[in-house]
């Protein structure tokens, strides 16, 4: 066949017809890191650093959704001011959730991201279908990021103790810092005093 022909043939199978239904192996196993890029660690270090980073992603993940939940379903009196608290809480793990994945990716390892393996995978308590009281919301928010901030703590010290500096500083400086605050905006709303009425001050026996 000739140049002219063979050209004339591969023109034909061009189309603008989208090839669907495709199917293929994975290129790369859950699990595995790969990627020999230049980054000065080694891949026993990246292996276990990857496996760390996937456990707080699915924590992470899971929370992120734990927020969106208690954004929709929130009642009563604080209705106004919870419910743009969560969106915005909601938002910053949304951030939080993206460093973690491509910090997996950069070592060469592999996310997590379909909601089946997170389910399978985080330590956090699965939240009931319906509607639960404010302070249970509240209370379930606060022992996620109870969670997650002991497991940021530990993957901060090991990342520190094997050399990989990028994992450290994502872990505290975003992951830490970002869920010690939002922990700090939640458990005052725990706080039982008076909404519009002081309580004033007992006089005890005898006094003057």
């Amino acid at each position: 066949m000739s140049k002219e022909q063979s050209d004339v043939k591969a023109a034909h199978h061009i189309t603008a017809q989208p090839r669907l239904h495709q199917r293929a192996r994975e290129v790369q196993p859950y699990g595995t890191v790969n990627h020999a890029l230049p980054l000065e660690l080694e891949e026993p270090v990246r292996l276990e650093m990857t496996e760390h980073l996937n456990q707080l992603l699915a924590d992470t993940m899971t929370l992120r959704d734990l927020y969106k939940k208690s954004h929709w379903q929130i009642a009563g009196p604080t209705f106004y001011q919870l419910h743009l608290l969560f969106d915005k809480h909601y938002d910053e793990q949304v951030k939080l959730v993206d460093s973690i994945a491509e910090r997996i990716q950069l070592l060469g390892g592999v996310s997590l991201a379909m909601a089946v393996d997170v389910a399978e995978t985080t330590q956090i308590e699965r939240a009931p279908r319906g509607r639960e009281e404010v302070a249970v919301q509240l209370s379930r928010l606060l022992h996620a990021h109870q969670i997650i901030i002991g497991e940021t703590r530990k993957l901060a010290r090991r990342a520190s103790a094997i050399g990989d500096d990028g994992t450290n500083d994502l872990a505290i400086s975003e992951v830490l810092r970002t869920n010690e605050l939002q922990v700090w905006f939640l458990s005052e709303h725990l706080v039982d005093v008076p909404l519009v009425r002081a309580q004033e001050p007992s006089t005890t026996n005898g006094a003057a």
